[in-house]
């Protein structure tokens, strides 16, 4: 058996311990600790320990070189494209995280620092680009292609050949139509029908309505 890795994880809110969740079950890592807000180092998140703040990543990164990005991600990919591109910067390897009982097509590609949350299913020829969340439940079926830096949320379906830009969020229960295109920066509300395209920097309110 191989020897786990040492990991620390960037964000220390909800979503960081979805994500630790995910990690433990997949059992390749050990989670030496989080980086928070300088008001959250001492405290813990399930049992692990907030070690530092952004000011002490230059220097654990003598000490851990495998890192994650925990932040969640709504209304904003910026916060976490900050944080990725930030670990790149300083030479940490961002892993991605894949739970054991995700169904991944021996076909599917998937980015660096992506998370596919338990139960989501990635079918044949899929491709999920970078920093991304496939979150709990999701389906991205044949063929279809995400960029980096989006949150596909809990239950959304993306039929085949869809295709989706970077920094956008797909809210939960959501069904796609297939060969549907979605731009950048595009935020759907949850349990949406989507059945047209759409530009990019539009929103998308639950009840279908749209506004850029």
């Amino acid at each position: 058996m191989n020897e786990k890795k040492d990991l620390i994880l960037v964000g220390a809110g909800g979503h960081a311990a979805s994500c630790v969740e995910v990690i433990e079950a997949e059992n390749r890592y050990r989670i030496l600790g989080f980086i928070g807000m300088p008001a959250e180092v001492g405290k813990e998140v399930l049992g692990y320990p907030v070690i530092g703040s952004d000011k002490d990543l230059n220097s654990l990164n003598k000490k851990c070189k495998h890192s994650f990005v925990c932040i969640g991600q709504i209304e904003s990919y910026k916060a976490r494209l900050s944080a990725f591109n930030e670990l790149n910067q300083l030479g940490f390897e961002l892993v991605t995280v894949i739970s054991p009982t995700a169904i991944v097509s021996r076909s599917a590609k998937i980015g660096k620092g992506t998370i596919i949350c338990h139960s989501a299913i990635l079918n044949s020829r899929s491709v999920v680009g970078e920093n991304c969340i496939i979150n709990t439940g999701s389906i991205i079926e044949h063929d279809v292609v995400i960029g980096n830096h989006n949150h596909i949320s809990t239950g959304t379906i993306l039929n085949g050949g869809v295709r989706v830009g970077n920094g956008t969020f797909i809210g939960s229960g959501t069904v796609i139509r297939e060969g549907i295109h979605i731009g950048s920066d595009v935020f759907i509300g949850m349990s949406n029908a989507v059945t047209s395209d759409i530009e990019d920097e539009t929103v998308v309110k639950r009840n279908g309505t749209k506004k850029t």
